[in-house]
This record gives structure tokens, sequence and C-alpha cells, in this order.
């Protein structure tokens, strides 16, 4: 037997159809790896504005190298990461599920495979004051 719903397909979003701009997001699943001599954070965030892409969800990787550590920093301290975990050099992977923040995404194609780009970060309190014409970008 077969049964129809309709607008079930569209609940089926790829990855992928997150476009280039600013969002207010929150971590949702956190994976720990270490390829090579790369290790990274695999993050899945849940789109929380702009409202036409409230609910979407992406993933993007965070390394945490020694060349890196700026930018895994500055994630953790505008997403609100605990400070005392963060003072004593300690990420506990539970602690980062739930965060909320503002960051800037960009896409692009690396030996064929589509990839997210996290380019800088902001507080979650950082949205309301985010320029107008920097979300209806994002929203086109």
């Amino acid at each position: 037997m077969k049964r129809r719903f309709q607008g079930l397909a569209s609940t089926m979003q790829a990855e992928a159809e997150v476009a280039d701009g600013v969002f207010l997001v929150r971590v949702d699943q956190v994976r720990y790896a270490k390829e090579r001599q790369k290790p990274f954070y695999a993050l899945r965030f849940s789109v929380l504005e702009p409202t036409p892409w409230v609910g979407r969800a992406f993933t993007a990787r965070l390394y945490c190298s020694p060349k890196l550590l700026w930018k895994f920093s500055w994630f953790l301290r505008d997403f609100g990461y605990d400070t005392e975990l963060l003072g004593r050099d300690e990420i506990d992977d539970k602690a980062l599920v739930g965060l909320r923040g503002v960051v800037k995404l960009s896409n692009s194609v690396v030996n064929g495979r589509q990839v997210t780009n996290l380019d800088a970060f902001a507080t979650a309190a950082a949205w309301a004051s985010i320029d107008s014409s920097s979300r209806s970008q994002v929203a086109s």
C-alpha cells in the first residue's frame, strides 16, 4: 500500500541548501575527530533566524590544531562557552550543545565536495544590532 503525504519531500532539506550569509544559530550536535595532524570538531547547527531559514540545519568543521586555536577560541568565547572550563583548557562536548550565537557562512567546493565555512562569529545578543541589509541578503 502506498500513501501520499503532501509536503513530505520538502522536510528533507539538503544541508548544502543553507545559503551564504549571516545566521543566528544553535549548536545541536558535536563530534570530535582527528584527521592526520588536524583535529577538529564537526558541529551541527540549526538556524534560529532569519525567518525564511528557521529549522534548517548545516554541519561545519572547526579545526583545533595549534595554528587554528585562535578561531576555535573565538567561537567558544562568542557562543558563551563556560569561561571556567576554557580557563583550564578543557572542552566538554556536552557543554557545547545548546550554545547560541551568530555565524557568517560561505559555501565552497573542495575536491568536488560541498564545504560550509564558518567565516566569522558574534554573540547571540549581537543579532539585534546586525544591520537589516545583511539579513536581507540571506533571506533572498
